[in-house]
C-alpha cells in the first residue's frame, strides 16, 4: 500500500466498479444516475412512512381504539368519584341539622369547661412557643419580600431619566 490507501499495482476504484456484477457494463454516468435513483426512491419511501406515522400520531380514533381499556377505566373512575361526591353532598344536606346540633353540643361543652376561651378552640400556647412562631413568620415574610423585590428588579428594566433632566443634574 502506498500513502493514499491504494495498492501500487492494484486496480483503481473505477476499474473495481466496472468489474462488479451489478455495475458491469455501465459507465460512470449510468452508475451515478442509478445510485441517485435508488437513493431518491429510498427517500420517498422514508417520507411516505413518516407521513403515515404523522397521520397515525394525530388520529384520535386510532388512539381511542388502541387504548380502549385504559379510557374505559379512567371514565369509570371519574364516574365513581363524581358519584361519591354527589352522594356525600346529598348525605350532608340530609344530615345537616344533626351535624349542626353535634357542633353546638361540642361548643357548649367547650364553653362550660373553659369559659375564658369561648371563641377559640386552640389551647393557650406557652410564651416561648408563641414568640418563636411569630419570629419565624416575620423572617418568612421578610424573606418573601426580598425575593419578590429582587425578582421585580431583574425583570423590570430601570427607568431612564429624560435627557433634559440628565443635563440639569450635570450642571448643578
Amino acid at each position: 500500500m502506498n500513502g493514499n490507501g491504494r495498492d501500487a499495482g492494484g486496480p483503481s476504484a473505477i476499474e473495481r466498479h466496472e468489474d462488479h456484477h451489478i455495475t458491469r457494463g455501465m459507465g460512470d454516468r449510468k452508475q451515478v444516475e442509478e445510485t441517485a435513483d435508488r437513493i431518491r426512491d429510498e427517500l420517498m419511501l422514508t417520507l411516505a412512512e413518516l407521513d403515515r406515522r404523522r397521520e397515525r400520531a394525530l388520529d384520535v380514533r386510532y388512539h381511542a381504539r388502541q387504548h380502549r381499556t385504559e379510557l374505559m377505566t379512567a371514565g369509570a373512575a371519574l364516574l365513581t368519584v363524581v358519584g361519591l361526591g354527589v352522594g356525600y353532598a346529598i348525605y350532608r344536606a340530609r344530615h345537616r341539622d344533626e351535624i349542626l346540633r353535634r357542633k353546638r353540643r361540642k361548643a357548649l361543652t367547650r364553653a362550660w369547661e373553659h369559659p375564658d376561651r369561648l371563641a377559640s378552640t386552640a389551647e393557650q400556647r406557652p410564651l416561648g412557643a408563641e414568640l418563636g412562631r411569630k419570629l419565624v413568620l416575620i423572617f418568612a415574610s421578610a424573606l418573601a419580600t426580598a425575593v419578590a423585590r429582587n425578582a421585580v428588579v431583574t425583570l423590570v428594566p430601570a427607568r431612564r431619566a429624560p435627557a433634559s433632566a440628565q443635563g440639569a443634574d450635570k450642571n448643578s
